[in-house]
């Protein structure tokens, strides 16, 4: 049996990590971009180097997947891995805004058994159990139940033409905080239509699904992780009552943009 309590304190001190570092602090941070448009900083690897050491004297059993180390096919030999996102919101922490945090899952035979979000810009601190629940800040979750996909609370900034129905709320950078909004009935539907990797929503799909939400991929279909190409074509992660009716908007979105990928 893994040890929770330390795999918290691991965790949160990530977290306490990445503020030390935070730009929003007055820390000066150093950056650049993996490609372009993707930017990276000093914080993200070195928290990524902290985790890679700690989480592995923790279970030296599991593999290893995460954003910000090359990726080594032999995380597929086993049933156990850890998922990582060092800094998941990296846009956000780099100007100095509060909407990042460290994720980090271990996934078991493809399902995440343990997921936690630090947060600490926000006080914050996210925790899943697979079959137990989810919780912040030590209270439980209980994600949205909203029926009616028309007025139904996003995340963002603005919603296209065509969703004009539905209404925007604050968005964070980080998709794992998003989703986790669900989890705590702050929104009622989180998608995307773009790839993405299994490091960005481990944890936070396992706390979302354990708050009660409808977590799938765009088309409505199973999230898979640990796979061979850790990629996959969007999430949807909503209450259960307007999940059918999200995957019936997005549908031919969906198809046409995982095509041109």
């Amino acid at each position: 049996m893994i040890d929770r309590d330390r795999l918290e304190a691991i965790v949160r001190e990530a977290g306490r990590i990445a503020l030390s570092r935070w730009p929003g602090h007055g820390h000066a941070l150093h950056t650049w971009e993996k490609d372009p448009g993707n930017p990276v900083s000093a914080a993200d690897l070195e928290v990524d180097g902290f985790l890679k050491r700690e989480l592995g004297l923790l279970l030296p059993a599991a593999g290893w997947l995460s954003e910000e180390t090359v990726d080594a096919p032999e995380r597929l030999e086993g049933g156990l891995i850890w998922l990582v996102d060092p800094i998941d919101g990296t846009r956000d922490f780099i100007r100095g805004r509060a909407g990042w945090a460290v994720s980090v899952a271990l996934v078991s035979s493809g399902r995440p058994l343990l997921g936690m979000l630090a947060a600490p810009a926000r006080e914050e601190f996210w925790q899943g159990e697979a079959g137990r629940g989810s919780w912040r800040n030590g209270v439980r979750l209980v994600a949205s139940r909203r029926t009616v996909l028309p007025g139904a609370r996003v995340p963002a900034e603005a919603v296209p033409h065509g969703d004009a129905d539905l209404v925007p709320v604050a968005r964070p950078n980080s998709i794992a905080l998003r989703m986790a909004m669900v989890a705590a009935d702050e929104a009622d539907l989180v998608a995307t239509l773009r790839w993405g990797y299994e490091w960005d929503i481990g944890a936070a799909a396992l706390i979302a699904r354990e708050a009660g939400a409808a977590v799938t991929d765009v088309f409505g279909g199973p999230l898979n992780y640990n796979k061979r190409d850790p990629r996959a074509f969007g999430v949807l992660v909503s209450s259960p009552g307007i999940h059918q009716a999200a995957v019936d908007r997005l549908a031919d979105r969906a198809r046409e943009l995982s095509a041109e990928g």
